[in-house]
């Protein structure tokens, strides 16, 4: 049995280790367009601040996979064309064809570029691969004045990684409030702690990118921006053009539709990570979600199914930490906003409180939102402030597991002066709302 893995990273990595441990006779090929497998995107900012390198992007090298795992790996491989029962890829220059009996599609997501005039223009870039990390990190080392394009997760890591050497940042982003899947009492709290760093302008639409060959400046509806260097972090798209080809069903999201399998539309087809759709725990709708975890789990669920055995994945809830600078930043399940539009009654409660009892030194401040329904089951959590993922964490278990607040106040959690309160915020949480 052959097995044919298109994309390298997360999904197609550990699929196709979870086939070579169930079923070490068969044969699994990998087809990485880059020179990095197993690689960490979330990185890149970190890279780009000077706290890592780009090599260290990698979980495992090429190598270990081929030797450890004996999968045969294929860097700078680029499958161009995919039809029944086979692939065409590109590698050292020629075209090669490949046959496969099953096959992955595992290929990940791509940059949203605006359609803007001179969009083209050199040092106006896209963050999307680990493998052009480390030129990422030159760009910026050589920039004076940089220009940031979206607030969203990567903008803001990206805000803090070019403010914390010492640069100039301007962050535009075309909505009222950096993270805009944070609602707004949350973001207001992210948009005060960016303006103190770097020069953040809402409400400003990018019009064009100026300049001769390099860009020199950012046009936007209400002003411009001089600068030797844009990073467009505008948002992402999953990359369905192999899914395509072989006439694979996309889904409503526009991500490649797969059910709980991981299985595609298509016999002897699977999809897994940043390219595929799931669904939503608490909505229960076709959602897609590109982040790290869930797609490490599926390219787990779908390596044990290609390999012929049988588990499900239950979903997603979009649970996402970041930070800027001292600032934790965290939320899982529905916002306010989100819950209101897919036409739940809700209840909401927002505190804030001290991460350790009022005699212990080192405690600070933590903003938790927590939305539940009418009956109190939780439906989602926001934190800003310090020490935000353990408490995301718990309410992303509670959520999953669909506690009420009822259900929270009486979660029996740990408690010690060095490291919580008593009554610890996600206790103080439920109470409030009224159970």
């Amino acid at each position: 049995m052959r097995v044919v893995v298109v994309g390298g990273g997360a999904a197609g990595m550990t699929a196709a280790s979870r086939i070579k441990a169930t079923k070490p006779d068969w044969e699994v090929i990998v087809f990485e367009e880059t020179n990095f497998v197993s690689h960490a995107p979330c990185g890149i900012p970190y890279v780009v601040e000077g706290v890592s390198r780009a090599d260290h992007l990698m979980y495992y090298p090429v190598e270990f996979f081929r030797k450890e795992r004996n999968i045969d790996v294929r860097i700078n491989s680029k499958v161009v064309e995919a039809g029944e029962g086979y692939v065409r890829v590109r590698e050292n220059g020629n075209e090669n064809k490949y046959e496969w009996d099953r096959l992955l599609i595992a290929n990940g997501a791509l940059p949203k570029v605006p359609k803007v005039e001179g969009a083209e223009l050199e040092n106006v870039v896209t963050i999307r691969h680990p493998a052009f990390a480390g030129k990422l990190k030159k760009m910026v080392d050589e920039a004076k004045r940089i220009v940031i394009v979206g607030a969203g997760y990567l903008g803001v890591e990206m805000a803090e990684a070019i403010a914390s050497l010492g640069k100039t940042a301007t962050v535009i982003e075309f909505l009222d409030q950096p993270l805009p899947n944070l609602d707004r009492e949350i973001a207001e709290l992210v948009k005060v702690e960016m303006s103190k760093r770097v020069d953040l302008r809402l409400n400003e639409a990018v019009k064009a990118f100026e300049g001769k060959e390099k860009v020199e400046r950012v046009i936007t509806d209400k002003s411009s921006y001089e600068c030797d260097l844009a990073i467009v972090a505008t948002g992402v798209r999953p990359n369905v053009e192999i899914a395509k080809m072989l006439g694979c069903k996309i889904g409503e999201t526009g991500a490649i539709w797969v059910d709980e399998k991981m299985r595609t539309s298509v016999e002897n087809v699977f999809a897994a990570g940043d390219c595929a759709e799931t669904k939503h725990m608490v909505t229960g709708k076709r959602v897609w979600i590109p982040l790290a975890p869930p797609a490490n789990k599926m390219g787990y669920v779908a390596g044990v199914n290609i390999a012929g055995g049988d588990l499900e994945f239950p979903g997603v809830l979009g649970t996402q930490l970041t930070k800027f600078f001292e600032l934790e930043i965290g939320s899982t399940g529905l916002s306010e906003k989100a819950a209101k539009a897919e036409g739940f009654e809700v209840k909401a409660t927002t505190i804030k409180a001290r991460t350790r009892v009022h005699y212990y030194p080192g405690g600070r401040d933590i903003t938790l939102k927590v939305v539940a329904d009418k009956e109190g089951r939780i439906l989602g959590a926001q934190a800003v402030g310090s020490e935000v993922a353990m408490r995301i964490n718990v309410f992303a278990a509670m959520i999953q597991a669909k506690f009420k607040a009822r259900d929270v106040f009486f979660s029996d959690l740990a408690y010690a002066p060095p490291l919580t309160p008593i009554w610890d915020p996600i206790i103080v949480s439920a109470r409030t709302l009224r159970f």
